[in-house]
């Protein structure tokens, strides 16, 4: 079984709350972690330095596209950040509890 992390950011904590409790509602993530973070980027020609709030779902890598689908029904922006690492070395039974929990799909 491989395992992965996937991320997105958001604008509110609202937001990433209500996110992080659907993918796990929903069995598309065992855990989400929500931080605050500050991001710089360009868009539309123009720097913006905003306040965001990263949320790292812990997941299968099969449920990858899952997760991908509902980030974007749920997410508030027009070109959301979604991407995800593969998590090479992992506990055991913390992977036992991952595989456990995402169970949609």
């Amino acid at each position: 079984m491989t395992f992965m992390a996937v991320f997105t950011t958001v604008g509110s904590q609202t937001e990433a709350r209500q996110m992080a409790g659907a993918l796990v509602e929903r069995g598309l993530a065992a855990c989400a972690q929500i931080s605050a973070i500050e991001s710089f980027y360009t868009w539309n020609g123009t720097l913006a330095n905003e306040p965001e709030f990263r949320i790292l779902f812990k997941t299968r890598a099969a449920m990858y596209e899952a997760v991908e689908q509902a980030i974007h029904e749920l997410h508030s922006y027009e070109l959301p950040a979604i991407h995800a690492c593969a998590i090479d070395r992992i506990d055991e039974a913390y992977a036992a509890w991952i595989e456990s929990r995402c169970h949609a799909g």
